[in-house]
């Protein structure tokens, strides 16, 4: 019969030893937060235009004149659904986000063009940079758009995404998140921003979502649990809404 003997002292972590770390870890980021010495999330440098911006010499406020212009027949109803469009099902968890899109007084934004983009359930996007060591799914793309109606709202069916190393910081790891894109009225106020999930518990940890220092504009990017929003037997739903300006506006991704 095997026997199983304890463990000799020193070759596994001691627990009170990685609580310390937790806890400093968690201190140091308070810190920074109560200092403002957490910098804006601007996205990783890579991403970031290579060239000047080209001045608009004759009229600089030519690029207000013109929005980008989207209907029924550019968007589609399928297209919010992040889980049809291949031979299969998709791997993983089953959501369904919903809310509504206002402005700084509170009134809906209607014919708002929303995008949505996302790593798969193992956290991997579909992107030729995206080194994780995960895999990628056959039957999930990541990526869907949908059209808000006159009360200002729009909804999405996917697959909750997991989670993934943060590659600019040692043994990091990002929460799980959706991008939002929303254009405004034109080009130059497109909104770039993320969405999180209640009761994470890596965003204390994250560096984005602790770089926002307002403590209530941090907790308007997590959305909140919606069984309205559920489609019985088939998806968990969550609720977030989008504001575009205002003192309650939505926080957006810096320089985007």
């Amino acid at each position: 019969m095997a026997t199983t003997e304890p463990l000799a002292q020193g070759t596994g972590p001691d627990v009170e030893d990685l609580t310390e770390d937790v806890t400093e870890d968690l201190a140091g980021i308070a810190a920074d937060q109560a200092a403002g010495t957490v910098p804006p999330y601007r996205g990783r440098p890579e991403r970031h235009p290579r060239q000047r911006p080209v001045p608009l010499v004759l009229d600089p406020d030519a690029v207000e004149l013109r929005a980008p212009v989207f209907g029924a027949a550019d968007v589609s109803p399928l297209d919010a659904d992040l889980t049809l469009g291949h031979r299969g099902e998709p791997l993983g968890e089953r959501i369904t986000v919903g809310g509504r899109v206002l402005d700084g007084r509170g009134r809906p934004v209607r014919g708002q063009l929303v995008e949505l983009w996302q790593a798969n359930a193992a956290g991997r996007y579909v992107h030729r940079m995206d080194r994780h060591a995960a895999p990628l799914d056959a039957n999930f793309t990541g990526a869907g758009r949908c059209l808000t109606d006159d009360d200002g709202r729009y909804r999405f069916t996917t697959i909750r995404p997991g989670a993934y190393p943060d590659v600019t910081r040692h043994n990091a790891w990002r929460p799980s998140h959706l991008h939002f894109s929303l254009f405004g009225t034109a080009f130059t106020q497109r909104l770039v921003t993320q969405m999180y999930f209640p009761g994470d518990p890596l965003l204390p940890y994250d560096s984005i979502w602790t770089s926002v220092r307002d403590t209530t504009a941090r907790r308007r990017l997590v959305a909140a649990y919606a069984p309205g929003l559920n489609e019985p037997g088939l998806s968990l739903g969550y609720r977030w809404d989008i504001v575009l300006d205002g003192p309650a506006a939505t926080w957006a991704e810096e320089g985007r």
